[in-house]
């Protein structure tokens, strides 16, 4: 027993002076490169790295196609009367693996251009987020309106761009986004015009025969649940959105 504790003592008094004679290391640093650029140290590299998975969700949502596919998904429950079926976390996951779908070439291009080249340590990190940013712009420049560019422009006061490459992304952002909710709204539209006319019908018909106290959407909801599946819908919908992706 005096042992244990002669050895418990001793590791104490030891340790202390390990740590003290182990040499400290900088947590943050920036170095300067052979190649004229800068190199961060791995604690920085880790902290931006944690800070761009916190804005991850809010990239994921106003920067690829899943706000447009949300929002005609929301539109078509509303049409066919259902309530919440299907429920958000489905049609939340309906718009996630669309998007992942829709997004992928863009995503090869991002990994091939930026992500493979920087986890191989062949750039540093400011070329490969540059590089990352291309394809990206690329796609949202294919889906932005010119009128809302050039909105956006008019209001920050930028003035006209020269090529798309000299639109900065604070501008490209809210224009993409913009763009977006103009055309989900447009093609809800059209989705919901067939659902529209199938109520107004059987509400018509009610009337007529005086069964005002009977909700239209009771009687309507099957005839608009059978036209769905008869046309096939989920397909319709699901190829039309993706088709709607100039890419």
């Amino acid at each position: 027993m005096k042992t244990r504790i002669i050895v418990l003592l001793s590791l104490f008094m030891v340790i202390p002076s390990l740590a003290s004679a182990a040499p400290g290391f900088a947590a943050l640093t920036v170095e300067p490169s052979g190649s004229g650029g800068e190199t961060y140290s791995v604690t920085l590299q880790v902290l931006a790295f944690m800070t761009a998975l916190s804005l991850l969700p809010a990239a994921l949502m106003m920067m690829t196609s899943f706000v447009r596919i949300l929002i005609v998904l929301g539109i078509l429950r509303q049409a066919l009367g259902t309530q919440s079926s299907p429920s958000n976390q489905v049609l939340i996951g309906l718009a996630l693996f669309l998007s992942l779908f829709i997004m992928m070439p863009v995503f090869d291009n991002i990994y091939d251009d930026a992500v493979g080249p920087y986890l191989e340590e062949q750039i540093p990190a400011e070329e490969a987020l540059q590089k990352a940013a291309v394809p990206l712009r690329g796609f949202m420049l294919a889906q932005t309106r010119d009128e809302d560019l050039m909105l956006f422009s008019d209001i920050s006061r930028s003035g006209e761009f020269e090529t798309p490459d000299d639109v900065p992304f604070t501008l490209l952002m809210p224009a993409f986004v913009t763009s977006e909710l103009k055309t989900a709204f447009q093609i809800g539209f059209l989705v919901l015009i067939p659902f529209l006319v199938i109520d107004l019908v059987v509400a018509t018909l009610l009337m007529s025969m005086g069964m005002m106290m009977l909700s239209p959407m009771i009687i309507s909801l099957p005839f608009k649940i059978m036209l769905f599946v008869l046309i096939d819908g989920w397909s319709l919908i699901m190829g039309t959105l993706a088709a709607s992706f100039v890419v």
